[in-house]
C-alpha cells in the first residue's frame, strides 16, 4: 500500500529509495507493462453527450494497448520514422489518446489547439516541420475541418492526413444516419469533388478506423528500440495567443514525471480508480494527469464529451455522472470549482470523490473552502509547467493542505527559490521566507524550445552541475518546505485556464496610428480569474475613443479569449526609473477597481479597501470595514479573490 506524500519527509524518503532500476524508459512501454498487467481491467471510458454518458464505449487495458500499437503501425506504414512530426488538431477523443501514445511509439507528437484560427494552426504546423496530421472529418456543428483546410494551404510539408469521424462514436440505427449526416457535410463545403477536392494533391487522405483496421494490435511493426532521450513530444507553451514556443519533451521526461506524480498521490490514483477528464487534450494537464498517470498505475479514465467540461450538460450533470461512475478525482481549474458551487447536488451520493486538483491559477480561499465543506472533497492546489513536463509542486493528498500554497515539490525534482541579478545570472539561493525567482531541476524537465532564440535567459547556472530551468514565476519555500507563489514574472494573463501572451494585445494597439504606448494587464475575475485590460496613451494632438480601439482590436486579434475587456486611454502610462512601463501600478489600479466594484454590487458601498505589495505575499489588501455588522459579508465577497486581505473594524463600532 502506497498511501501518498503527507509530508516534505516523505518526499525524501521517496527519493531515498529511487525509482527501480527496470522502470520503463518510454511512454510505450508505461502503457504496455501496465496492459500486461492488468489486461482485463477498465483503462479508457468515452461518452459523445452528457446525455448518454450511462451507456459509454469502454476499453479494456489489452484494446487499448491494441489501439495505440495499431495507430503506431499506421504512422509506421506511412512513412514515420524516429524524427517525423505526427501532429494532431482534435478535441477530447479515445482517438486522441491512440494518437498521443502511438505517435510517441513512433515518432514526435506534436499537440494543436482545436480552437486557434488557422494562420495560428498553421504556423505551429510549420514550425513543428510536421508531415502526418490527423484531425477531425467534416459533421455537421463542428467548425474543425473548415479551419484545418485553411490552415493546411499555409503548410507545404504536409504529406499525410489521418481524418477521425465522429460518426464512428454513433450506435445502432443511429450510425448510418450519422455517417450520412457526414457525408452530407461534405458534400454542403466541398460539393461532388468531396474532401479530396479540397486538400492538394500532394497529401494522401486517411480515414483512421479503416486505415488501422489491418494493423496489428500486439507488437509495433517497426520493432522500435525507443531510447530515454528521445523527443517523445512538442507541446505549444507561452500562451495560447502571441508567439508561439514549442516545448521539446524527452520519453525519460514523461516517465519520470508520471513516477513522481504516482508516488506523491500513491494508491489515490491506482488500479480500481476512476478518474474523469474534462480539460483539452491539447493541454499536458489532460495528457499526463488524466492521461498517462492514471495509465500508469492501472485506473480507469472517462472522456467526458469532445468538449470535455465545456461540453453542453457536462457540468450541469457533474453531480449526476460522479454517483453514477463512482468518480475518485477530478483535475480543473478555478473557475470549475466555482461553477460546481452553483449546482444543486440533490440526492446524488459524492462519497466515492476524493480529491480534486485544481491549477492553471491561484483558486480563491472562499472557493476552496466552501467546495470542501458542501461536498467533502479535498481540493489539492499545485503547480506545473509545460517545461517542466506538467506537474512540479501539490499539496499532499495525505497531509495539510495549506490555502494559497502550491505545497510541495515533487520526489525526484529540485525546486528553489534564488536571487538573480539583472542580467538574469545567479547571485545566491533565497532564505527562508525571501521571494525570490522559482528554480526546477530534474529529470522530469524539458530539452529546451525548438526554435533556439527562445531559449535565451532560459537555464540558470548555480555552480553545482544541476540544470536549473527558470521558471519566469516568482515564489517563496516556508520551514516545512511549501512553496507560495508571489507572482507571475512572465506577466501571462490567465482566463479560465487561457494562458494570454500580453504582447498579444500591445502589439496590435501598438500598430494603430493614434497609439503612443500600450500595456496589457489581468483584470482579477471571480468567475474568470483574470480578464485582459488593455491601457493606453494616446499620441498628442490625436484623437480615438475607447470603444475605437476596442472595435480596432477586435479585428486584429484572432483569439476572443484576448479581447480586452475594457481599453482605459490614460493621460501617461507610469514608467519604472530606467523608462519600462511599470505594469504592477496598473495591476494594482485593476484590483483595486475590480474589488470595489464586488463589494458595491453586494450593497457594501461604505467600504473602503487599500492594495498593498507586499515584498513575501504579494498583493495584500487592507479593508476599512466602517461597521462590525459588515465584516462576514466581506470576508464572503473578497474570499472569492485570490488575494490576503485583512479587515479593520473601528475600535468605536466594537463598543
Amino acid at each position: 500500500m502506497n498511501s501518498g506524500i503527507a509530508s516534505y519527509q516523505d518526499v525524501l524518503t521517496v527519493e531515498q529509495s529511487g525509482r527501480p532500476a527496470d522502470f520503463p524508459s518510454n511512454t510505450y512501454e508505461l502503457i504496455k507493462r501496465r496492459a500486461e498487467r492488468s489486461p482485463d481491467a477498465p483503462a479508457l471510458s468515452f461518452f459523445l453527450q452528457a446525455s448518454e454518458h450511462k451507456r459509454p464505449e469502454t476499453w479494456s487495458y489489452a484494446q487499448l494497448l491494441g489501439r495505440i500499437n495499431q495507430t503506431a503501425n499506421l504512422f509506421h506504414s506511412l512513412g514515420a520514422e524516429r524524427q517525423t512530426v505526427i501532429a494532431y488538431i482534435l478535441p477530447n477523443l479515445p482517438e486522441t489518446h491512440w494518437v498521443l501514445w502511438g505517435g510517441q511509439a513512433t515518432g514526435i507528437v506534436c499537440a494543436i489547439n482545436p480552437l486557434l484560427e488557422p494562420s495560428a494552426m498553421a504556423e505551429l504546423l510549420n514550425a513543428s516541420g510536421a508531415s502526418i496530421l490527423v484531425t477531425l472529418a467534416p459533421f455537421p456543428g463542428t467548425d474543425l475541418w473548415p479551419k484545418v483546410c485553411k490552415a493546411m494551404e499555409q503548410v507545404p510539408k504536409l504529406r499525410e492526413l489521418v481524418l477521425v469521424n465522429l460518426a464512428d462514436h454513433t450506435r445502432g440505427l443511429k450510425r448510418p444516419v450519422a455517417r450520412l449526416l457526414h457525408k452530407r457535410e461534405a458534400f454542403r463545403l466541398h460539393g461532388f469533388d468531396g474532401i479530396g477536392g479540397s486538400v492538394d494533391n500532394r497529401v494522401r487522405i486517411h480515414d483512421l478506423t479503416q486505415a488501422i483496421k489491418p494493423m496489428p494490435t500486439n507488437f509495433l511493426n517497426s520493432r522500435r528500440r525507443i531510447d530515454p532521450d528521445d523527443i517523445s513530444s512538442y507541446f505549444c507553451t507561452g500562451g495560447t495567443t502571441g508567439t508561439p514556443k514549442l516545448a521539446m519533451r524527452r520519453h525519460r521526461n514523461e516517465v519520470a514525471n508520471a513516477w513522481s506524480v504516482a508516488q506523491f498521490f500513491g494508491d489515490n490514483l491506482g488500479q480500481g480508480k476512476v478518474i474523469f477528464c474534462g480539460l483539452p487534450m491539447f493541454h499536458v494537464n489532460a495528457v499526463l494527469v488524466t492521461g498517462l498517470i492514471p495509465f500508469s498505475q492501472g485506473a480507469h479514465v472517462i472522456l467526458g464529451t469532445p468538449q470535455g467540461y465545456r461540453g453542453p450538460g457536462v457540468v450541469n450533470r457533474f453531480w449526476e455522472m460522479v454517483e453514477h461512475h463512482g468518480i475518485n478525482f477530478l483535475s480543473g481549474v478555478p473557475t470549475l470549482y466555482s461553477t460546481l458551487l452553483q449546482l444543486p447536488i440533490g440526492e446524488h451520493r459524492l462519497d466515492s470523490l476524493e480529491y480534486g486538483l485544481c491549477g492553471a491559477a491561484p483558486l480563491p480561499a472562499e472557493v476552496m473552502r466552501n467546495f470542501q465543506a458542501r461536498t467533502g472533497v479535498r481540493i489539492l492546489e499545485g503547480y506545473g509547467l509545460t517545461e517542466g513536463t506538467c506537474v512540479s509542486t501539490c499539496n499532499p493528498p495525505e497531509g495539510e493542505r495549506r490555502p494559497g500554497s502550491i505545497g510541495l515539490r515533487i520526489p525526484g525534482q529540485a525546486m528553489k527559490a534564488v536571487v538573480l541579478d539583472e542580467q538574469g545570472h545567479y547571485e545566491r539561493d533565497c532564505v527562508i521566507g525571501e521571494v525570490g525567482v522559482l528554480l526546477i531541476s530534474g529529470p522530469n524537465v524539458f530539452a529546451g524550445y525548438k526554435l533556439s532564440p527562445q531559449n535565451r535567459g532560459l537555464w540558470v547556472d548555480c555552480g553545482d552541475d544541476q540544470c536549473w530551468l527558470n521558471t519566469g514565476d516568482l515564489g517563496r519555500q516556508d520551514t516545512e518546505g511549501y512553496f507560495w507563489l508571489t507572482g507571475r514574472k512572465k506577466e501571462l494573463i490567465i482566463r479560465g485556464g487561457h494562458n494570454i501572451d500580453p504582447a498579444s494585445i500591445e502589439e496590435p494597439l501598438h500598430r494603430h496610428p493614434s497609439v503612443l504606448a500600450a500595456a496589457a494587464v489581468g483584470r482579477p475575475d471571480a468567475y474568470a480569474g483574470e480578464l485582459p485590460v488593455a491601457y493606453v496613451q494616446i499620441k498628442e494632438g490625436e484623437q480615438v475613443s475607447e470603444s475605437e480601439l476596442k472595435d480596432f482590436l477586435a479585428q486584429e486579434i484572432s483569439e476572443r479569449a484576448a479581447w480586452p475587456r475594457y481599453v482605459r486611454i490614460i493621460e501617461e502610462l507610469p514608467l519604472t526609473g530606467v523608462g519600462k512601463i511599470f505594469k504592477p501600478e496598473l495591476k494594482q489600479r485593476e484590483i483595486r477597481d475590480s474589488l470595489e466594484t464586488a463589494l458595491k454590487e453586494a450593497g457594501l458601498e461604505t467600504v473602503r479597501l487599500h492594495v498593498e505589495r507586499d515584498p513575501t505575499h504579494g498583493v495584500v489588501i487592507r479593508v476599512n470595514a466602517g461597521d462590525v455588522t459588515a465584516e462576514a459579508s466581506i470576508q464572503r465577497v473578497l474570499g472569492r479573490f485570490p488575494f490576503q486581505f485583512t479587515i479593520e473594524v473601528p475600535t468605536a463600532a466594537l463598543a
